[in-house]
């Protein structure tokens, strides 16, 4: 495996991030702001800076057709960001959301017509553009919803939405909007699908809050990560029954906050632990598998960290006396800091994804190659 493409921007968190579909551009979101990178060579530069937000940027999602960018915030807004043909002019048009808490996640529909936007006021909502009005309008999507929602993903039908909160539930429900939509076809998450119907409610087995969720290429299994550092895997049978395989994996890790289907049978995934790994399976089961990393640990485990904790015990007065802070502080991980945002980098949308970016806390973007 060759070694990884990093990119340090700054000295700061990076909340969310998105690439362009031909990669040449790159979105951030840097406290109030979103700032557009080009890439230069094997680096990028700053481009351009997306102001309009007056709280922390939440999220950001570049629509890979269109272009179109789609942000939110802590300020109770999302705007829809449209390239004018200017040289680095975009135009900014405000989204009724209709909410009274912060947005806290936002993502385009693999279609393109729609986009949801996770919010602390235990609601989705789901916005499309109105042609006779000229503007973006949004549907709320709200029961079972019983906490801050914290992730959301899309089906590859656009329909169906999984969302994850911090009740402990990943969630899939029905985001069909008559007269944008078309009727999706029949699928294992049911057939007839009015708005805000649920065809799926799972809860993580200690009630953990929910970090991220995420549809298989084919859509016909859902994962989801929680705070007790455990990923599920749902596998349902059909609608309004039973699902064939709900199946936990347990890890020794710090949680994950972010992870992305990489093949039907590959799941990658990251978090606090500042690491990325990998985990492979099926209706059958499924196993922690290694790291990206190219540390002599790749499959970390307790007995390696007890050891660990030891020698760094055992040898801090020889450390003391060396002076070495630097490498008391460096960490053996590409990233420096807890890991926020995974995405498809090369691949995805229902293919095999080849390569995948992560962004985090200390202010790096980083490529890797499965």
């Amino acid at each position: 495996m060759s070694a990884p493409e990093v990119h340090h921007l700054f000295h700061a968190p990076i909340a969310d991030h998105s690439f362009s579909a031909d990669r040449s551009t790159l979105a951030v979101a840097r406290e109030n702001n979103i700032e557009l990178y080009s890439r230069s060579g094997n680096s990028f530069r700053l481009e351009d800076e997306l102001r309009g937000h007056d709280k922390t940027v939440t999220g950001v999602d570049i629509a890979p057709h269109s272009g179109r960018i789609v942000t939110c915030s802590q300020d109770r807004n999302a705007y829809v960001w449209e390239p004018t043909g200017k040289a680095g002019a975009w135009k900014p048009t405000l989204v009724l959301l209709r909410i009274n808490r912060a947005a806290t996640c936002v993502r385009w529909a693999p279609n393109e017509t729609k986009f949801a936007v996770g919010s602390g006021a235990r609601i989705i909502a789901v916005c499309y553009f109105e042609q006779e009005n000229d503007w973006w309008v949004s549907k709320h999507v709200k029961k079972p919803l019983r906490s801050t929602v914290t992730c959301v993903d899309w089906h590859p039908n656009s329909v169906l939405l999984a969302a994850g909160s911090t009740d402990g539930h990943a969630r899939v429900f029905s985001s069909f909007v008559k007269g944008t939509d078309e009727r999706p076809e029949a699928s294992v998450w049911g057939e007839r699908l009015p708005f805000n119907t649920v065809c799926g409610e799972y809860l993580n087995p200690t009630a953990g809050w929910v970090h991220d969720v995420a549809f298989s290429p084919s859509g016909n299994a859902l994962a989801f990560c929680s705070h007790d550092s455990t990923v599920t895997v749902v596998y349902p049978s059909g609608p309004e029954q039973p699902p064939q395989a709900v199946l936990s994996i347990t890890t020794q890790l710090l949680p994950f906050t972010s992870l992305l289907w990489t093949t039907e049978s590959e799941l990658v995934a990251a978090g606090y632990d500042c690491g990325v790994y990998r985990l492979s399976g099926d209706s059958n089961g499924w196993q922690l598998t290694g790291s990206l990393e190219k540390t002599e640990a790749s499959r970390p485990g307790l007995e390696q960290r007890e050891e660990s904790a030891l020698n760094m015990f055992r040898s801090m007065d020889l450390r003391g006396q060396r002076g070495g802070v630097q490498e008391d502080t460096k960490l053996k991980t590409t990233h420096q800091n807890s890991i926020n945002t995974l995405r498809a980098y090369q691949g995805g949308n229902g293919g095999e994804v080849g390569q995948i970016s992560t962004s985090g806390v200390d202010g790096r973007v980083v490529v890797w190659k499965l």
